[in-house]
């Protein structure tokens, strides 16, 4: 699949102008945002990336177009999982309602801006050495059993490095500062919590890029696909945080059916690596096994969420712990909404 540099540069410009929209709703009018609207935005995004779907795969087919919707599946599932990591970084930090659109769209900026750099390495490595599908392959397999092992943990946000680094290094207020990233104090120039919080995500998201965008690869090879994935999948976050924060600690078993879903692909990649090094009669797995696969795989885990909670009300969801030191929240709750 060739994409000409008009196509390249027309789908930056879409990207940008839902980022600029973004940023103007949440930086110049910065408000607690309520369901309705978060509701509204989440649905507006979630059209946005379907309508885009069903032009891309009109113009160069529906082999492509099934290869999208399953990458963005796959990166909206994932993204679940950013949630859970935001809810504990902004309630760690307390971080005014208000302000908490503001934060998560730099963030989301910030998460863009490195997905693309994984994107082009990652495509680059690829093309280049095939045996970069197994290392791949054997990277999601073991970020799949480390979640499945840690399911019940949630990461602990101030042991981070990249935090800590960032309050060693720098001059921090004990004050959020009217929604201020830095400020002047005394004459000196100040960085406020919210910058520190705006750290704390983006090197959040730099592990979360790690198994991610081998994810996304392993549904398709095409890197236009996997950009354009994780770009309406990170899109639709801010808006999908404030619609679900109530509901992300019924979804107990989110993390275990996530752990399902990226050895699936690992296995996905490491038999796309045997049939093209090895043998090629080695089987492989289509994009529409994958796709079905994973939506199953959610859908069972969503359904056993409720039902578990529903039997058991005391039941928390976490977000799982790939690497760095865990905190145990047995007995800590997060906020109910936002």
């Amino acid at each position: 699949m060739e994409i000409t540099l008009l196509g390249w540069v027309v789908t930056i410009g879409v990207i940008l102008a839902l980022l600029a929209l973004d940023l103007l709703v949440g930086v110049a009018r910065p408000h607690v945002v309520g369901f309705r609207e978060a509701t509204a935005w989440s649905v507006f995004y979630i059209a946005v990336a379907v309508i885009f779907g069903l032009v891309f795969a009109g113009i160069v087919g529906w082999d492509y177009g099934t290869e999208y919707f399953a990458g963005y599946i796959v990166e909206k599932s994932l993204s679940v999982d950013n949630l859970f990591v935001f809810v504990i970084i902004l309630s760690t930090f307390a971080v005014p309602q208000e302000h908490q659109h503001k934060v998560l769209t730099f963030g989301i900026i910030a998460a863009l801006i490195l997905r693309a750099i994984f994107i082009a390495l990652g495509a680059t490595l690829l093309a280049l050495f095939s045996f970069m599908f197994l290392i791949f392959g054997l990277l999601l397999i073991w970020t799949a059993v480390q979640m499945f092992r840690h399911r019940n943990e949630d990461p602990d946000i101030e042991t981070n490095l990249v935090v800590r680094a960032t309050r060693r290094l720098l001059p921090v207020t004990d004050e959020y500062v009217n929604g201020r990233m830095t400020t002047r104090i005394d004459g000196r120039r100040m960085f406020t919590p919210l910058f520190v919080v705006l750290i704390a995500i983006g090197g959040t998201d730099l592990l979360f890029a790690l198994d991610s965008i081998p994810a996304v690869f392993g549904v398709t090879d095409q890197p236009y696909i996997v950009f354009v994935a994780n770009a309406f999948a990170l899109l639709g976050l801010r808006a999908l945080y404030f619609l679900v924060t109530g509901l992300l600690d019924r979804l107990v078993y989110l993390s275990a059916g996530l752990s399902v879903i990226l050895a699936f692909i690992g296995v996905k990649l490491v038999l796309h690596w045997a049939h093209v090094d090895l043998n090629p009669n080695v089987p492989e797995i289509s994009t529409p096994v994958s796709l079905s696969v994973i939506l199953g795989v959610l859908a069972v885990a969503t359904v056993a969420s409720l039902i578990k909670t529903r039997r058991d009300p005391t039941a928390r969801a976490h977000a799982g712990v790939v690497a760095g030191k865990p905190r145990a929240r047995e007995d800590q709750q997060r906020p109910s909404s936002s």
